[in-house]
């Protein structure tokens, strides 16, 4: 063993090697027997697969009763309770022998075998049916080592059982001689035809595969092994392991083909490319069952009952009667049926999951021959992987003898002498490949990185890790898992070694744990934000906007709040963020004397136009989810782009209200029933029910075209409320968000022409759009044209509580005086010089409408969503946080344009159930583990009822089902959805 100093060097070599941290994951961590097989990556692609592997049995297994109608189709509930024989069981298992035979490509000539357990007792069916000690001519060659020979030792148990079957076999046979059975001299090595025919071999038993040792026979020994039968294929016989070999047979597909016909083979399914263990499949060639036939006349010993492949013809005389491979449990594809009956296991499902599942692996992978080259692809990507990475090396020197299936892989560290460290070494990486992590001697705890699970190498094979890795992998998983070995060993060396230098004094204290992200602000300078807006709309006790939550906020964030504009700069407190509140400045004569020099380094603003002069070096907030009006330089502009300082939004803070306010101006004349009038008949007792009521007909909102121009938050509050009215909704937006507006159950629409056809109402939120610095003209100015109004339904409504520039107010003037458009209400910016009393802003287009359309138009200056209280203050306290971040950690939430270099974005953030559902909204859900487990049991309720109903289709069967779980369906439904809107998961997801 190495001194310390060579210990700690060792140590250090390791932590610098993995100073860069864990490598990436394979998209599955089982990399042991069997589990990789059905693909799935995680916990919810295996939930999916179940519930398409249910709906797939209730669509292949059907019902019918006698007069063949289909009454529904079997489920798995039913299939898992007992059935085993009759219908669909036989079916069942037919199906599921006929997928496997076309998939691997077995001849027709050849009969399938199907029985209880795993490989070894297909093993054991095989040659107990085709050796027969009662044939003193009869040789066997086995390609392993004699049992205890010294090469064989290093093989253990596993690898020397098949071989020491055969010998008791003969051994206590009464006529047995195990003369008769020649073993290899090294494992996995097929003798030439010469040396087969010159030992006089009649039957080859080829058990030294991959599985273990993860080595392959190479096409030169096939050829060979071939040739050997051709000689004398009646009397010449090949049985195969093929647990491995089948679908990585890295050999041409000729001779892949051939080896399915001339041989004998039997495998446990499951470790081929898929399906559920339990029982084994064998193939025989028409010569083997000759053989087996005639070996049942004159048999050697007995065998047991759920391995006889060639029971009594007849079932009344299990002791006379003549004993025939036609009676068996075989697949004839030539007749496509099974000769004998399902086996007495309930296993039906285990096969029907057999079924979708080879067929699914199909469906990704392809047909056998890509399987075999995707296998073999796979172990170049290994072989030139190790070559670059001394630490790991390939067991099986010779790169053609290297198996297609498995690999197995020895660590060559000269520093790690000892063996007992070694091994402690590799049994610690092992538990950092999965999932329960290593401990440090000082208490320092690495998580399991569930990269690899179960990699252990056979007990007596030379190799440290052992993976399954044919063709089903990706190469980038199999690079990965390399990788996570690699990474794997020198932390736990690390771990190992620390333990040897405590035994000798030396220890090593555990590094500080980070207590969150680190400060980027210079605690010796004092930050300065403008507040260019009110930060609350309601009226205090001095009868002016109270802005008391937002002081109050600032302050139990540590920040300073100030009534006024910024003084002496060096008097502020240092290390401090300091708010300066103006809500009073409006024009950039106002503005730009405190601006242009940057005296201050971040700005808060709502509605005010911030000049493209004022400097603010460390970024803005818009209160709100345009930002139009966010002109300044430093972050280049309304559009956010090419500025060294970021610009920011809080989408979606007044979404709701804005909604609200859109809703209401439709419902001010939609139904068009005359309110007022009929307030002012009854007060003055000028009305009579019965008689006059009929003379004010109108229609509800049910059934209406609303349509909406935009599927930003808005769009979508208003699409939301106008659905609950019971209106058609039709969304018009770009291409990508089609998906998001179907799945929410409204119509795209590919133009606003589009949308706006056939609708009563049309509500614009679209923003402006981008700016032309050469015209000076926003992309969505006058998007609302002759056309689209044109396209509207005769006395429609239009509202437009957007910008006022959207909408083309000539194109509208023409439209209300034709009786087109019955009603517009619009919302837009009006500004008034103090000094000069000039108007301006973009409502001044409606003005001069007034005249000609009095009692068709309503004016309202922006005041739609910038009159929400509560809104303003929940937008505020937003971007505030989102100045902290900004100046203390360059942490960037609501991006608005580019992020300017040294910054990070922290994605986007809106209220619950506004906008887009991001990764942070399901994080968060994710945490509230009472409400998560609530929604997954109602969810699971109602996927189970609906489950039932959509596979059954006898109406008494149905009938019964709703009788019973009507209560608990709805029930559960409501549930479902209130949980759904009180998480905020419905809507567009983040891209």
């Amino acid at each position: 063993m190495m001194n310390i100093a060579q210990m700690q060097e060792q140590r250090l070599r390791a932590l610098q090697l993995t100073r860069s941290g864990a490598p990436r994951l394979p998209s599955n961590p089982f990399f042991g027997v069997g589990p990789i097989t059905d693909a799935t990556t995680d916990e919810v692609d295996s939930r999916l697969r179940r519930i398409a592997f249910d709906t797939w049995i209730e669509k292949t297994y059907r019902k019918l009763d006698d007069r063949g109608n289909d009454i529904g189709g079997f489920t798995t509930a039913e299939i898992s309770r007992s059935m085993h024989r009759g219908y669909p069981a036989d079916k069942i298992l037919t199906d599921m022998m006929r997928a496997i035979h076309r998939y691997f490509g077995f001849p027709k000539t050849n009969r399938m075998a199907v029985g209880l357990g795993g490989g070894h007792s297909g093993f054991t069916v095989c040659v107990q049916h085709l050796m027969n000690a009662n044939d003193a001519s009869q040789r066997v060659y086995v390609d392993t080592p004699r049992p205890e020979s010294d090469p064989s030792k290093a093989a253990g148990f596993f690898r020397q059982s098949w071989a020491t079957q055969i010998i008791e076999m003969q051994r206590f046979a009464e006529k047995g001689c195990e003369s008769r059975i020649h073993f290899a001299a090294s494992e996995g090595v097929i003798p030439t035809a010469e040396e087969l025919s010159a030992l006089g071999v009649s039957i080859f038993v080829g058990v030294g595969h991959e599985t273990t040792g993860a080595n392959a026979y190479t096409g030169r020994e096939i050829r060979e092994l071939l040739s050997w039968i051709d000689g004398d294929p009646a009397n010449r016989h090949a049985v195969f392991d093929a647990t491995s070999m089948l679908g990585a047979m890295p050999w041409e597909p000729e001779l892949v083909s051939a080896v399915m016909a001339k041989c004998c083979l039997f495998m446990p399914f499951q470790k081929a490319i898929g399906g559920v263990s339990g029982y084994f499949v064998a193939s025989f060639t028409p010569h083997a069952l000759a053989l087996i036939e005639k070996n049942q006349q004159d048999p050697a010993w007995a065998i047991p009952r759920q391995l006889k492949i060639a029971p009594p013809v007849d079932p009344r005389q299990p002791f006379s009667a003549k004993r025939s491979v036609d009676a068996g449990p075989f697949y004839d594809a030539a007749e496509d049926r099974m000769l004998g009956g399902v086996i007495n296991t309930y296993s039906a499902l285990a096969f029907a999951e057999t079924t979708f599942g080879l067929l699914q692996s199909e469906a990704r992978v392809g047909s056998v021959v890509e399987l075999n080259r995707r296998s073999a692809a796979n172990r170049k990507v290994i072989d030139d992987w190790v070559k670059s990475h001394p630490l790991l090396s390939l067991t099986v020197t010779d790169s053609e003898r290297r198996g297609a299936a498995v690999t197995l892989l020895k660590v060559e560290d000269d520093s790690i002498t000892d063996p007992a460290v070694h091994a402690r070494i590799i049994a610690r990486s092992k538990q950092l490949l999965g999932y329960e992590g290593i401990t440090h001697p000082n208490g320092e705890y690495e998580s399991g990185l569930d990269a690899a699970r179960y990699v252990n190498a056979f007990p007596g094979t030379p190799g440290d890790y052992r993976a399954w890795v044919g063709g089903i992998r990706e190469p980038e998983d199999v690079v990965a898992l390399l990788e996570n070995l690699q990474y794997a060993y020198l932390r736990a060396k690390v771990v190992v070694l620390e333990e040897e230098l405590a035994k000798n004094g030396v220890t090593f204290e555990a590094p500080a744990k980070a207590t969150g992200t680190v400060r980027k602000d210079d605690p010796e300078r004092a930050y300065t934000v403008l507040i260019a807006d009110l930060v609350g709309l309601r009226f205090g006790a001095d009868g002016q906007p109270d802005h008391s939550e937002i002081k109050a906020y600032v302050e139990e964030k540590g920040g300073v709040f100030h009534l006024g504009p910024l003084g002496d700069r060096s008097a502020l407190e240092k290390g401090r963020i300091h708010f300066f509140y103006q809500p009073n400045l409006s024009t950039e004569a106002e503005i730009l004397p405190q601006t242009d020099q940057g005296q201050y380094d971040a700005l808060i603003a709502a509605a005010t136009f911030i000049p493209k002069a004022s400097v603010f070096p460390l970024g803005g907030v818009r209160i709100g989810a345009g930002t139009g009006n966010m002109s300044s330089a430093s972050w280049g502009g309304g559009n956010g782009e090419g500025g060294d300082a970021p610009l920011m939004n809080t989408p979606g803070i007044n979404s709701r209200a804005t909604a609200q306010m859109a809703m209401k101006a439709v419902l001010k004349v939609l139904p068009d029933l005359p309110v007022d009038r009929l307030h002012r008949m009854v007060a003055e007792g000028d009305f009579d029910t019965g008689r006059q009521l009929k003379d004010f007909p109108t229609a509800k909102l049910e059934g209406r075209k609303i349509a909406i121009l935009g599927y930003g938050n808005i769009g979508r509050e208003v699409a939301k409320l106008a659905k609950a009215f019971g209106m058609k909704v039709a969304i018009y937006a770009r291409e990508h968000h089609r998906h998001w507006i179907e799945t929410e159950g409204f119509d795209y629409a590919a133009s606003p022409v589009a949308a706006a056809t056939g609708a009563d109402v049309l509500s614009v939120h679209i923003g402006l759009g981008r700016l032309d610095a050469a015209t000076s003209v926003y992309s969505n100015a006058r998007t609302v044209d002759r056309e689209v109004l044109g396209a509207m339904n005769d006395g429609a409504v239009l509202v437009n509580y957007d910008r006022g520039e959207v909408v083309d107010a000539t194109a509208l003037d023409d439209a209300l005086s034709s009786g087109k458009i019955a009603h517009a209400a619009i919302d837009a910016d009006l500004f008034k010089d103090a000094a000069t009393g000039k108007l301006s802003g973009p409502m001044l287009p409606y003005l001069p409408l007034q005249e000609g359309h009095k009692g068709k138009l309503e004016l309202l200056p922006h005041a739609a969503a910038d009159t929400d209280h509560p809104s303003r203050v929940t937008g505020a306290k937003q971007a505030v946080d989102q100045i902290f971040d900004v100046i203390r950690f360059k942490s960037v939430t609501n991006l608005k344009g580019d992020l300017p270099e040294g910054y990070v974005s922290a994605g986007s953030r809106t209220p619950a159930g506004i906008g887009r559902v991001t990764k942070q909204v399901v994080t968060e859900v994710a945490g509230k583990a009472e409400l998560l487990e609530e929604l997954r049991q109602t969810s699971e309720k109602v996927a189970a009822i609906l489950g039932a109903l959509s596979a059954v289709s006898d109406p008494d069967r149905r009938g019964r089902i709703i009788d019973r779980h009507t209560g608990l369906f709805v029930e559960s439904v409501n549930r479902q959805r209130a949980l759904l809107d009180e998480l905020g998961l419905y809507g567009p997801v983040e891209e």
